[in-house]
Order: structure tokens, then C-alpha cells, then sequence
């Protein structure tokens, strides 16, 4: 992964729908919410790279906080677009650059 972006094929029939969880802070889920914000940055470690290298999702949902299932309003369901491998600074994970996977959620 060298800042190219992974498209996963959509499932095929038949086969279990699968589902990427990510709860976010208030602000970031407002972000996303009002189209300000198009990726969701999670640092490169084993686990979220377990859960993103060689995976494939159909739909992302994207969650304000830990909300129960009947509050819609802080949940958020997109279609799997894909990620990239690239480094950022960014205040949420200190002064110096660190290397991230950029989930598309726009």
C-alpha cells in the first residue's frame, strides 16, 4: 500500500453482507455528516490493519460515539469506497507526521 487507493469488489450474490463499524467523536462525525470531511484517518497499527488489508466490506457505518440502534440520527451508513496508506500531521495524533490509513467515507 504505497498511498494508491484499494477498491474492494461489491459481494456477490448469495453471500453475507459485511459491515465496517467505526464510532467517532462528535466533531468528526458532524464533519462527515455535512460533506466538510471525506476520510476518517486511523493510525497504521496490526489492529486496524487486520481489519482493513485484504478485507473486503460492503457498507462502512459510522457512528456518533456508542449510540443504541434505534437512534438514527447518530448513524451514519456508506457504501465501501476503499482506503489509502498515506502520512499526516494532525493535531489528534500529536506534532509529528504519523502514518494512516484514510478510509473514504464521502
Amino acid at each position: 500500500m504505497d498511498g494508491t487507493r484499494h477498491r474492494i469488489e461489491p459481494a456477490r450474490e448469495g453471500t453475507a453482507m459485511t459491515t465496517l463499524h467505526i464510532p467517532l467523536k462528535g466533531v468528526f462525525f458532524d464533519q462527515i455528516k455535512s460533506g466538510e470531511k471525506s476520510e476518517e484517518y486511523r493510525l497504521v497499527t496490526p489492529y486496524w490493519t487486520k481489519r482493513l488489508a485484504g478485507r473486503t466490506y460492503d457498507a462502512i457505518n459510522l457512528t456518533r460515539g456508542y449510540p443504541a440502534k434505534t437512534d438514527t440520527a447518530r448513524h451514519l451508513r456508506r457504501p465501501w469506497r476503499g482506503f489509502r496508506k498515506t502520512k499526516i500531521t494532525h493535531p489528534h495524533f500529536g506534532p509529528d507526521p504519523v502514518e494512516v490509513y484514510a478510509i473514504l467515507v464521502n
